[in-house]
């Protein structure tokens, strides 16, 4: 295959995706559609009402100068001028409508996009989530959103403008003059025989733009997130230098694409001047012959002003085009990333109210591309028990905790509660019976109440008081400054480590779970918080079938059943005296060594 046809090949493909990802794009804001006809009504009104002024000087000078008596016809003068204020009028009515209409279905259009995707983004994969970065998920809901936005708005209305003035432009120049209409033509030829090259190369060049705002987003969000570590190892200069290696990836990309925008926007220029110039003289040449009147060659330049406006223009569009659809292509892809975990909906088995029992059923689990974390895990968890999960760091204790909450799905087997595949239950009735305490409770940036509401948010602050008064935190949360009105700040930094745990508890006894899995934290607190975070927990589990991943001896104590997880599998069970007494046991040896740890202490 030649290198012009492979050429061409790439050209059309690239045609082809940017066709399909505007017709995808617009499938899923199909408000972008909405009053479409309308709104090419009036830009066409717009387009026309812009060719009459042209023709009414082009009249005036020949008619209306030299009238039926050899002398000025100033009543068709004065028609001519009324009739160029008309035009004026209607066009720029015509052309407020349509840039309004067009606004508005590109903000619903776009605000719909935005909640999809937001939407979404909660229900990829856990994988996806942690190996996209966060800032370059964030990018893709708002500025890469927000490319899409500018361009609909502002290059949608130039384009749909620009070609129909373009199209009217040549056909009234044929009228005047088809040697002026080819000179025009062949001026731009050119530029317009360029115009795939330039598609392919910016369509290029934007993408890596797109994907360098989202890594610039990600360098800068990360250390202000984690200022406190920052400066604890005193990495402000390393920290400085990634943020400024980001933005300096982000500026060499912009500068390239911007560059081949220039380039193309020059070419255009050049484009302008020869066609002026060309015009003139040969406009010159013609009436000299006689073929065309002043007033006709008057009236081209005006007609090559509108011809030229749109096609310089156009150069500004295709760039905001090529932005605007690599960002459309990075939501998307974040909308076509398949959930791995799917709500079944009305269509599922809800569970019913009560201590639920548990059995893992030949339970595998491998991460993709991974190796298998779980290897053929069966158990069954007897309701209203307490089993505390050990095992040493990796060995699979927290992939069963979130296998039991569906946060994942296992590869093979099934986990089921009081019966229920969990993939059959709907996800209304599963956040509603089976509760997750992590190890560290995400705590949003509002009051105390607020975020404990997020166990149930219609409770009350009486309510709220009664749970804390339950878990015996009433005098704790009576303590606090401004008590429940407490504003716990970003991630509850306002807060300790111990109270962050303790609204998280409660927020846990609000949403009043049947299944309770705690992820048990090991960050250090003072004596008597710890007591008090025991007590409340003994209180949470009380009438609860729950599942701790245990890190502290006397929660593994406490317990009814220990569940011993080791390189993926459940290698012994049973209650912690009779672990502790047998001989060889990993248990033993990992109660020995909370022990030593304990004594050293």
């Amino acid at each position: 295959m030649s290198t012009a046809t492979t050429s061409t090949a790439m050209d059309t493909g690239e045609s082809m995706k940017a066709w399909r990802t505007i017709a995808r794009g617009v499938e899923l804001s199909p408000e972008l559609k909405h009053g479409f006809r309308g709104t090419l009504f009036f830009a066409v009104v717009a387009t026309l009402g812009r060719v009459v002024v042209p023709i009414a000087v082009q009249q005036t000078l020949d008619r209306g100068l030299n009238g039926p008596d050899g002398g000025p016809d100033t009543d068709f003068m004065t028609m001519m001028v009324l009739l160029a204020a008309v035009a004026i009028v209607v066009t720029s009515a015509s052309s407020y409508l349509m840039t309004s209409r067009l606004f508005a279905a590109a903000e619903a259009g776009l605000a719909t996009l935005r909640i999809k995707a937001f939407r979404h983004v909660h229900d990829l994969p856990l994988l996806t989530q942690n190996t996209e970065r966060r800032g370059a998920l964030v990018a893709r809901v708002t500025s890469d959103v927000d490319q899409v936005s500018q361009f609909l708005i502002f290059g949608g209305i130039i384009a749909v403008v620009s070609v129909g003035q373009i199209l009217v432009a040549t056909v009234i120049m044929a009228y005047y003059s088809w040697q002026l209409t080819i000179v025009v033509w062949l001026c731009f030829a050119p530029l317009f025989l360029s115009l795939r090259y330039f598609q392919r190369r910016l369509s290029e060049a934007y993408g890596v733009v797109r994907r360098q705002v989202g890594a610039m987003l990600s360098a800068v969000s990360e250390p202000v997130v984690g200022a406190e570590v920052v400066r604890s190892y005193a990495i402000e200069a390393r920290t400085q230098q990634r943020i400024d290696a980001a933005v300096d990836r982000h500026r060499a990309a912009s500068t390239k694409a911007q560059g081949l925008t220039a380039f193309s926007f020059s070419l255009g220029g050049v484009s302008a001047g020869l066609a002026n110039a060309g015009v003139l003289i040969v406009g010159v040449l013609l009436g000299i012959d006689g073929d065309i009147t002043a007033g006709k060659v008057l009236a081209f330049a005006f007609l090559v002003t509108l011809f030229v406006g749109p096609v310089q223009m156009g150069t500004q569009v295709l760039t905001d085009a090529q932005n605007a659809i690599a960002g459309w292509r990075r939501v998307i892809g974040i909308l076509d990333t398949p959930a791995d975990v799917v709500d079944p909906g009305e269509a599922g088995t809800r569970l019913p109210r009560g201590p639920v029992s548990i059995e893992f059923d030949h339970v595998d689990f491998a991460y993709p591309g991974g190796d298998r974390v779980l290897h053929d895990v069966s158990l069954q968890i007897e309701p209203g028990r307490r089993v505390a999960v050990v095992g040493e760091t990796g060995s699979g204790k927290t992939t069963l905790a979130k296998l039991l909450t569906r946060l994942m799905d296992p590869t093979s087997g099934a986990v089921r509660l009081d019966g229920v595949d969990l993939r059959e239950v709907p996800f209304d009735s599963l956040r509603e019976h089976v509760v997750m305490v992590p190890q560290e409770g995400f705590l949003f940036d509002a009051d105390l109440a607020a975020n404990a509401r997020y166990g149930r948010l219609g409770a009350g602050d009486e309510e709220i008081r009664a749970a804390a008064g339950e878990l015996g935190l009433a005098d704790w949360l009576a303590g606090l400054p401004h008590g429940l009105a407490t504003r716990v700040g970003q991630r509850g930094e306002s807060l300790s480590a111990g109270e962050r745990q303790l609204v998280a508890l409660l927020r846990a006894h609000l949403a009043d779970p049947d299944l309770l899995v705690l992820d048990e934290a090991t960050s250090a607190v003072d004596p008597q918080l710890e007591l008090r975070i025991g007590q409340a927990l003994e209180r949470l589990m009380s009438g609860r079938t729950s599942v701790t991943i245990a890190h502290r001896l006397s929660t593994a104590e406490n317990a009814d059943e220990v569940l011993v997880v080791d390189q993926g599998r459940v290698v012994e069970r049973g209650p912690h005296d009779q672990l502790v007494r047998a001989e060889g046991s990993v248990y033993r040896r990992m109660h020995d060594s909370w022990v030593a740890q304990h004594s050293q202490v």
